[in-house]
């Protein structure tokens, strides 16, 4: 059985798709200007898809991938790419776990080889498990010293209560203390599945060779049991404070459901976004930090998922400022509830957002990691004019009416963490 090919005729995009006969996908984009290729192997899975005790084995399997294959020793694995000037590199996410490189385009094949042996055929050895959680429970370590990330945690594990895409990517010290190797291999057999599996490459490269090299390495792989959909989380709206006494600064996270990332309206979304706290011109930037001088950091920040959104506003600030600077975020949020967003103030927004946009593909890598997520997430391609496009179709009263969706007062969610005595805001504070 032939390997089902499809060439998308985009202007400015030679993007082309295959999938093999077991359901692996092998997506390319050509860009003869470049002498580089980036490549990616993204597995479709992540947090989201761990049970309570599993929580963290996603991020654990990421390393683990790098200590030895069958073929390989760690260290083999970290010279075969830095041999030839490249980088080898992988994250995890709530839905997503990538592996990827980037070298030059004549070491294609080498690059290949050793990102698909990472993937298909890691040791797992016990020895190099229990090291591994040393090495986890010190970034875990690391992490929750860092007020941000412990309160970023709390939020989410309140606006997402009872739902893995709510716990931390990395799990917990007691998650990955109780990690085994059966445990391991046996989430791994799972999710590391053909069908869950979606190979991605941009360059100076030809689509033929990258599916050849993927039916070499991957047209064998079976599938091992079937995926469940999880459900779809639902937001919960809370208010949480938490005392640390430690520290100098109070930090708190607001935040509202939002769109999930497939969402028709998330262009006017990610213009909401940029006006209230995406950048230093922004609402909350400006008259926070500029005009009073209330907090150093102020922003807020779109997380969107396949079928749930957050948006959320961070501040950093003073104990005796702290009720203060909560004002003056529900007074943005009523702002922009009530009255449409001047149209300089909108073109500015909508011209921020299409330079991120234009800058954030013009590697190699970007533009790999943008056709995983655009199968992922869509199904297809969009070229940069179409993009643009949607940019400029976004209205004042589209954001309005985001605005007056999202920023409901019963649907808020505030988590605050530091010295905070008997400091309280109660719910109708937050009316807006």
């Amino acid at each position: 059985m032939e390997p089902a090919t499809e060439t998308v005729s985009e202007k400015a995009r030679e993007i082309e798709t295959t999938t093999l006969p077991n359901g692996v996908r092998v997506i390319t984009e050509h860009m003869a200007h470049v002498r580089s290729v980036s490549m990616g192997v993204w597995i479709g899975t992540g947090s989201r898809s761990e049970t309570p005790d599993e929580n963290g084995i996603s991020h654990f399997i990421e390393h683990m991938v790098f200590k030895g294959t069958s073929k390989r020793s760690a260290e083999d694995i970290a010279r075969s790419v830095d041999s030839i000037g490249g980088g080898l590199d992988a994250f995890t996410a709530k839905e997503m776990v990538s592996y990827n490189t980037k070298v030059l385009d004549e070491h294609l094949p080498l690059a290949f080889d050793v990102l698909a042996d990472m993937v298909l055929n890691p040791l797992f050895r016990a020895e190099d498990i229990e090291k591994e959680k040393g090495v986890i429970l010190e970034e875990l370590k690391m992490e929750v010293d860092n007020p941000e990330y412990l309160l970023h945690e709390i939020f989410s594990s309140n606006f997402y209560k009872d739902h893995p895409i709510g716990k931390p990517i990395l799990g917990t010290k007691d998650t990955v203390k109780k990690f085994d190797r059966e445990m391991i291999h046996h989430y791994y057999r799972r999710y590391y599945s053909p069908k869950n599996i979606l190979i991605t490459a941009a360059g100076n490269l030809k689509h033929e060779r990258l599916v050849e090299l993927t039916r070499q390495h991957f047209e064998d792989l079976r599938v091992h049991g079937s995926l469940s959909p999880d459900p779809p989380p639902v937001p919960h709206a809370r208010l949480v404070f938490r005392n640390k006494a430690s520290l100098e600064q109070t930090h708190m996270y607001m935040g509202v459901p939002a769109y999930p990332l497939p969402h028709a309206l998330r262009f006017a979304c990610y213009a909401l976004n940029t006006l209230l706290g995406g950048g230093m011109s922004s609402r909350l930037f400006q008259n926070i930090r500029e005009k009073l001088g209330l907090a150093y950091a102020v922003y807020s920040e779109l997380s969107m998922y396949r079928d749930t959104g957050c948006m959320a506003i961070y501040a950093g600030t003073s104990t005796e400022s702290a009720a203060k600077v909560i004002e003056l975020i529900v007074a943005e949020f009523r702002e922009l509830k009530e009255n449409p967003v001047p149209a300089e103030e909108l073109r500015r927004a909508k011209d921020h957002l299409k330079g991120s946009f234009m800058l954030g593909l013009e590697s190699t890598s970007s533009r790999m990691g943008n056709l995983a997520r655009q199968e992922m997430y869509f199904k297809r391609f969009f070229t940069l004019d179409e993009m643009i496009r949607s940019i400029e179709e976004v209205t004042a009263e589209q954001v309005q009416q985001i605005a007056r969706e999202f920023f409901d007062p019963k649907n808020i969610t505030l988590a605050m963490l530091g010295n905070l005595g008997d400091f309280k805001i109660k719910r109708e504070d937050l009316a807006c």
